[in-house]
């Protein structure tokens, strides 16, 4: 290839892979991924500003949908200069953390001010939202430029640090919270505001597209995005689209229960062991399932491994009411459990595959764009996945107290609703089914695949 030679690591770190796209990749990424560890203070946030959590909760779903939509149309920022898409997303980032704080201070000061409320939907959904789509879209073509031939591990390295981030980070949140003191919410996010400018900044100047390297032929290059897609039946990249929205919302539909459904099976006092052993999975099925699609003809195979997975724990789990059953037999908690990881890594494995499956399908002319468009999904995913979850809990089954034993021998009493979660799992496995469908019938095999069917004949 043209550009072979330019991806090796010779010369010093200047131009070396893992100094100028993995290192830099895993430092944005490990950055931004900590958005998912809203659940470690959004009551805090709810309790010292004066609102219920319902309502601060709007603060992360927003986050996540501009995320996608800050993607979607800043792909072609992304795709002409990554030092410009990356100081951005490092602006925005660092700058949506700080003003979180700073409108969790005012609102600790005017209890139910309603000003403190929407500062927080902009400075964390808005303002951070855009430093997450052009954080996470940045490093991705450079990885997979300077890892041409393992292109899948590249970016499930970078995209894994944005999975591992919450395991990372959530202690060192809890740890900062518990320590601060009075006001230790708002302090806690200037602190990483801070930290994380520094870390993506360094990313930012690190990161470098391989010496030498052009976009392919000029014609392709002067093609739009939309061009480029029709090049393929339309339908292709619809099933594409469609897959990785429902793999989405199917994940943050258990996700965002996960912890109740631990509760469930009564497992309270590991709560947040489960929840770090989970978020390891979705690195891992975002590291593994990348990797794993490298030795394949066809990375659409990943997807159909990821949906039967799912399919079949979430339909044992469904067999067994798990969730309502599962307290004292072990066989069924581990069942539950099993759920749970599965979906983790799949849902991180469904990220980190679609840009080379794109790219495999669309080439890499104009795969920023392109990606960014697809994480559209994700934006809207971030609406409905876990709305559509809470909207199940409370409108099937009912609110039932369980017993759990404290550490110091005490008992308490915790509210959950174990067959509106297992209510939830109904949804989801249509979802999946419907999902396989897509993945099997919309979705064509790529050139490379049918050139290696025709070669085996």
């Amino acid at each position: 290839m043209a550009n072979e030679g330019n991806v090796k690591s010779s010369g010093g770190w200047r131009t070396n892979k893992w100094c100028r796209a993995a290192i830099p990749a895993l430092l944005l990424h490990c950055s931004i991924g900590t958005v998912y560890c809203w659940s470690i203070f959004s009551q805090e946030i709810a309790d010292y500003i004066g609102f219920s959590k319902g309502a601060t909760e709007w603060a992360f779903s927003f986050a996540i949908f501009f995320l996608g939509m800050s993607a979607a149309f800043l792909g072609n920022v992304v795709e002409k200069d990554i030092h410009k898409s990356s100081l951005i997303a490092t602006i925005c980032f660092a700058l949506g953390m700080a003003g979180t704080g700073f409108f969790i201070y005012y609102g600790g000061a005017h209890q139910g001010s309603p000003l403190a409320l929407i500062g927080i939907y902009v400075s964390y959904g808005f303002i951070m939202g855009i430093g997450l789509g052009t954080g996470y879209l940045s490093p991705v073509k450079t990885l997979m430029l300077w890892f041409e031939d393992r292109k899948g591990l590249a970016t499930g390295l970078a995209v894994a640090g944005f999975g591992a981030a919450k395991a990372i980070a959530s202690p060192i949140m809890q740890a900062l919270l518990d320590n601060l003191g009075d006001g230790g919410i708002y302090k806690m996010f200037w602190i990483l505001a801070a930290v994380y400018f520094v870390m993506m900044f360094v990313g930012h100047l690190l990161l470098k597209k391989p010496d030498g390297w052009h976009e392919p032929q000029k014609t392709e290059k002067g093609k739009g995005m939309l061009d480029v897609i029709r090049t393929k039946p339309i339908t292709n990249y619809i099933g594409i689209w469609l897959m990785f929205y429902i793999n989405i919302t199917c994940g943050l539909a258990l996700i965002s229960q996960e912890k109740m459904i631990v509760k469930c099976i009564g497992l309270a006092s590991v709560v947040g062991i489960i929840s770090t052993i989970s978020a390891i999975f979705n690195a891992g099925g975002r590291l593994g399932f990348s990797a794993w699609a490298d030795t394949m003809k066809d990375r659409n195979t990943i997807y159909k491994l990821i949906f039967v997975l799912s399919i079949a724990f979430t339909g044992l789990v469904i067999l067994t009411r798990g969730i309502q059953n599962g307290s004292g037999n072990i066989l069924l908690v581990i069942l539950v459990l099993g759920l749970i990881f599965v979906v983790n890594a799949g849902y991180g494995g469904g990220f980190s595959n679609v840009p080379t499956l794109l790219s495999d399908h669309y080439g890499m002319g104009n795969i920023s764009a392109i990606h960014g468009l697809t994480l559209s999904a994700w934006a809207i995913a971030g609406l409905t996945g876990n709305q559509m979850a809470t909207w199940i809990v409370n409108h099937f089954g009912e609110t039932v107290q369980m017993e759990h034993a404290l550490s110091d021998g005490t008992v308490e009493m915790i509210a959950v609703n174990p067959s509106g979660y297992q209510t939830v799992l109904y949804a989801t496995v249509v979802l999946y089914i419907i999902a396989l469908v897509i993945c099997l019938v919309m979705v064509k095999p790529t050139d490379k695949a049918l050139e290696a069917k025709k070669a085996k004949k």
